[in-house]
């Protein structure tokens, strides 16, 4: 498979997975500012704009402006200037596959088309619970149609792999800040609700979210499929499954040893462990995450360098 073709599958999954993760962290939190009088609004939708990966200075916010809701929904939904937005996670999809148009399915083509097409270019604050799960059904049929007609080949490895990278680094962002609902009290139910993770969570446990189990369940657990180590494990099969190890002593791929080195330093530990400096654990699991982004970029979509005409020599 040609490198330029393997990047833009691998950034389709990613900006799939990124505006699914996205329009989920946005409803369940604008949610809570609208039902919530003690959460501080402005600073509940700075801290927001942090989790998401944006700032408000990037988004040509000063820091005496009163940052609102209405304001937050606008930049991280319709903005398409902003990288963070969904509309523009949805585009940069649609721009990938229209690169790879003879690789992608027609289906699947005309799915992540569709969906850029109806993007609307506003949203209203009472209709945005609509918009958030009219941007889950599309992502979640984006991702069936890859899921149920795509030979289990390097295209979809390569799809898969960057679903399940980017599925580990929204979970770490917004574990980070875990904090931003505490006022409210529900902090942990809030945040599995955002992973989509609160019914699963219930059948497992049976009681309500404490902050042990919480964590325990979106970290360490091995078959619910938004964990992250769920994710880990499947983004090292994909690794594993383009360049099979043939070495004798150790690992020479550099993204595969990395990502076996984040997983067991999860697995191997405690819930009460890893809770006790969550958020740098966090921090320290987003930078690994773009650590072995940047190495698989290295070995698969390498950047040839232009050619220089250097003359003839005489």
């Amino acid at each position: 498979m040609l490198s330029r073709i393997a990047e833009s599958l691998f950034w389709i999954g990613r900006y799939v997975e990124r505006a699914d993760g996205t329009s989920r962290l946005l409803d369940v939190h604008l949610q809570l500012l609208l039902e919530d009088p003690w959460v501080e609004e402005n600073q509940a939708c700075r801290s927001l704009l942090e989790v998401i990966g944006s700032s408000a200075e990037q988004a040509g916010i000063s820091p005496s402006h009163n940052l609102g809701r209405e304001e937050l929904l606008s930049i991280l939904t319709v903005d398409r200037n902003d990288p963070s937005s969904i509309a523009s996670s949805l585009n940069s999809a649609r721009e990938n596959a229209r690169r790879v148009r003879e690789i992608v399915s027609t289906e699947l083509w005309e799915c992540l088309n569709t969906t850029r097409s109806r993007m609307p270019r506003k949203v209203a604050l009472d209709r945005a619970h609509d918009f958030f799960g009219w941007v889950r059904e599309r992502t979640a049929l984006a991702v069936g149609i890859v899921e149920s007609s795509t030979s289990r080949d390097e295209a979809w490895t390569f799809f898969t792999l960057g679903r399940s990278l980017e599925r580990v680094d929204m979970t770490a962002r917004l574990l980070a800040t875990s904090e931003l609902t505490q006022a409210s009290g529900p902090s942990w139910t809030t945040i599995l609700r955002s992973c989509g993770a609160y019914e699963a969570y219930l059948r497992t446990y049976r009681g309500v979210p404490s902050a042990t189990n919480a964590a325990e369940f979106l970290l360490l657990d091995r078959i619910f499929p938004r964990s992250v180590i769920f994710a880990l494990t499947r983004a090292e099969s994909c690794l594993a499954d383009l360049a099979p190890t043939t070495d004798r002593v150790g690992v020479s791929d550099v993204a595969l040893r990395q990502l076996g080195q984040i997983r067991t330093n999860l697995e191997y530990r405690s819930a009460p462990d890893i809770l006790a400096n969550l958020t740098s654990e966090m921090v320290a699991l987003q930078q690994g995450i773009g650590e072995i982004s940047e190495a698989i970029r290295l070995r698969y979509f390498p950047v040839n360098a232009t050619p220089v005409w250097v003359g003839e020599v005489v």
